[in-house]
């Protein structure tokens, strides 16, 4: 694994214009970053990431199926009592997923750690599947790289295909997508994704959740019964609904009750909930204790600090990077602001990024229908990779 500085392409700009990639930069800032790439081995892709990912993802599910049979371990979740059986029902109905995204540290010789699962809204979607492979071919014909370079990336081969099967699980429904008003990097990302499911032959509409409205529909028995429905601005019912809104938001606004009572199917589905938050970590060690890809976590930041010299503390909900402080020797050495904390925090040993040329490297593993995809890189010159740090592409060397 090593990072290779190249020439960007001349007319990228432009070609992000033509593919509808509107957030390359954001904020004044480079996002897309193609001034570099990330070069790996097959052996490293296959045998350092891909394995992984298949055995971590699998130990993650194994944890969600002991939380929803253990009251007080779902307590550590930090969601409403309320909606317990909610997303119960949802894990023991087998509800299907289709994506997650894995958060590694990896520097090309030791094996990768994982950080965190972001099961729920993953994002840097569009350029992991599209935008990088699209890059890639590019760079190839103007003979900057080998004809047999190729890269880890078939997310959007699998996306399409999850969506066809998924299609047949909810046959001739209208599949709805929606995120967040004024959030381009999440409307370009459901954008795509909803690309991917008309490709899959799939009948879709989109609609903002701000605009996603509350209505009734009868029970279709004879007893003339009605119960809630979700509903678009045609106050069309929500019968199935891809939403990159995170769920512990979800089922906390006002509509929360009604989620167990309308008959709207999700993606991600309830169960999400469980493997997107932070809780999983300390829970996966205790199930898998010194397992080479996980890294020591603890609820207990007295018990954390007993067995570790250095350690990270998170919020339990935190998403890009906020909120998180860093103890080295029991002095915190680095903190980031952010709007979490509330929820309570784990306490993950520290285990700084690898760094390459200055820049702390990230990995992103992607799993479509529970199979890893591909990888997303991002870099940053800080140790904490947040919302606005950099995306370079990758390869694998022939």
């Amino acid at each position: 694994m090593r990072r290779v500085v190249t020439n960007e392409r001349p007319d990228w700009q432009e070609r992000a214009r033509e593919f509808g990639f509107k957030f390359h930069t954001m904020y004044g800032e480079a996002y897309w970053d193609e001034s570099a790439y990330y070069e790996f081995s097959l052996r490293q892709i296959e045998d350092h990431i891909e394995d992984p990912t298949e055995e971590l993802h699998q130990m993650c599910l194994d944890v969600v199926d002991k939380v929803v049979n253990d009251e007080e371990l779902f307590a550590k979740f930090q969601i409403p009592e309320q909606h317990w059986d909610f997303i119960r029902r949802s894990w023991l109905n087998k509800e299907p997923s289709l994506y997650s995204r894995l958060d590694l540290a990896y520097d090309g010789k030791s094996p990768a750690k994982l950080y965190e699962n972001n099961a729920d809204t993953p994002t840097s979607l569009y350029e992991s599947g599209f935008w990088q492979w699209l890059w890639l071919e590019d760079k190839i014909v103007s003979g900057v790289l080998h004809p047999n370079s190729d890269q880890f990336n078939s997310i959007q081969e699998k996306l399409i295909e999850r969506f066809r099967s998924m299609g047949e699980i909810y046959p001739e429904q209208l599949l709805h997508f929606s995120c967040c008003r004024d959030t381009e990097e999440d409307r370009g990302t459901v954008q795509y994704l909803e690309d991917c499911a008309q490709e899959a032959g799939l009948f879709t509409e989109f609609v903002y959740i701000e605009d996603i409205g509350l209505g009734e529909i009868e029970l279709g028995d004879d007893s003339g019964r009605c119960i809630p429905a979700f509903t678009d601005t045609d106050d069309q019912v929500i019968d199935w609904m891809f939403k990159l809104y995170p769920w512990e938001f979800m089922l906390r606004e006002d509509f929360g009750g009604y989620f167990s009572k309308a008959q709207t199917s999700w993606i991600e589905p309830p169960w999400k909930a469980l493997l997107s938050n932070k809780a999983l970590m300390p829970l996966l060690w205790q199930l898998f204790p010194n397992h080479p890809n996980l890294l020591p976590c603890f609820f207990d930041e007295k018990q954390a600090a007993q067995h570790l010299n250095s350690y990270v503390k998170k919020p339990i909900f935190a998403r890009e990077g906020a909120n998180v402080s860093v103890f080295e020797n029991g002095e915190m050495t680095y903190h980031s602001d952010g709007p979490y904390g509330e929820e309570g925090f784990i306490f993950q040993e520290f285990y700084p990024l690898p760094c390459f040329d200055n820049n702390y490297t990230l990995i992103g593993s992607w799993l479509i229908d529970n199979q890893p995809a591909g990888i997303s890189v991002r870099e940053d010159s800080t140790l904490i990779t947040q919302d606005l740090s950099r995306y370079l592409p990758h390869i694998i060397c022939p």
